[in-house]
């Protein structure tokens, strides 16, 4: 008797998902040339249903790794150390300096020790 996907548990289904994403020529290239996460989603709700797993848009955007890739496609942080500011924008050459070009004052990390 097989088992139904859809009462699987989200994880398992998101890697069901991801499994099935290995090889697909033709969804990579639909994901790839999404403009945004939300694109992203779109793709990734419509193998679901081809593939029956029943999943949600919220369950895909709260689910790792589709997460993290939305997450990427976006270039929003999930959360951030530091100056409150993503690292990809924390690394950048503006925001090592202030709006009049002064060096920002960096902060001093005490430690957990």
């Amino acid at each position: 008797m097989e088992r139904d996907p859809r009462s699987l548990p989200v994880t398992q289904r998101v890697a069901l998902l991801v499994k099935a994403l290995d090889g697909a020529r033709r969804t990579n290239e639909a994901l790839a040339a999404c403009q945004d996460g939300e694109a992203m989603l779109d793709v990734l709700l419509n193998a679901s249903a081809r593939l029956g797993l029943g999943l949600t848009r919220q369950e895909l955007q709260n689910t790792p790794p589709i997460r993290d890739w939305v997450w990427w496609k976006n270039k929003e942080a999930v959360f951030t150390v530091g100056d409150r500011k993503p690292r990809y924008q924390q690394d950048a050459p503006a925001a090592q300096g202030t709006a009049d070009g002064q060096e920002a004052p960096r902060r001093k990390f005490l430690g957990l020790f």
